[in-house]
């Protein structure tokens, strides 16, 4: 069943990509936890949009709950019942609406990953990780459903993530020898 017509889906999906790529870049660039995950909430709802443009129904799923779970994180209301539960319907429903084999399981790989994560990991450095992780797991499926855009935005994320991560890591060595 399409949407309109694949090569149409794939062009009006990049362009929709396009936005959610800005606010991934800006989520990994900032320094503060509440700011970074406000921006992962923004791009989550872009790109489940842009996911029934790519018909990818298990990334409008998973987008959709990266947008709640992060919501709840950046208003630090991520309880372990919460997380456990977004898990659970990930692992349930994913696998039965995915139509794209593995590429579609990739998704449900994400957005457990980063559960997990957000649940446990506090601090903005270790949060930067498992982003870096995500976008990776992210550009192998964007460019399984021909998501051009975000593709490349999860490696242009991946290394100013990298960037990022490095000044953080070399701030906090100056701030201990101070």
């Amino acid at each position: 069943m399409d949407f309109l017509s694949l090569p149409l889906n794939i062009i009006i999906g990049n362009i929709i990509s396009f936005f959610a790529s800005i606010a991934l870049i800006l989520s990994c660039i900032v320094n503060d936890k509440r700011e970074a995950y406000r921006y992962q909430v923004i791009e989550a709802l872009i790109l489940t949009v842009s996911s029934a443009f790519f018909l990818s129904w298990t990334g409008i799923l998973t987008m959709l709950i990266a947008a709640a779970r992060n919501y709840l994180v950046m208003n630090e209301k991520l309880t372990s019942k919460l997380a456990i539960m977004f898990i659970i319907i990930t692992l349930i429903i994913c696998p039965i609406i995915n139509t794209m084999g593995l590429i579609g399981l990739l998704p449900m790989i994400g957005i457990i990953q980063l559960t997990i994560c957000n649940y446990y990991l506090k601090t903005i450095k270790w949060i930067k990780v498992a982003f870096i992780v995500n976008v990776l797991i992210y550009a192998v499926y964007f460019i399984g459903i021909y998501d051009i855009v975000s593709c490349l935005t999860q490696v242009i994320t991946a290394i100013i993530g990298f960037v990022s991560l490095f000044k953080l890591i070399k701030e906090e060595k100056e701030q201990k020898m101070v």
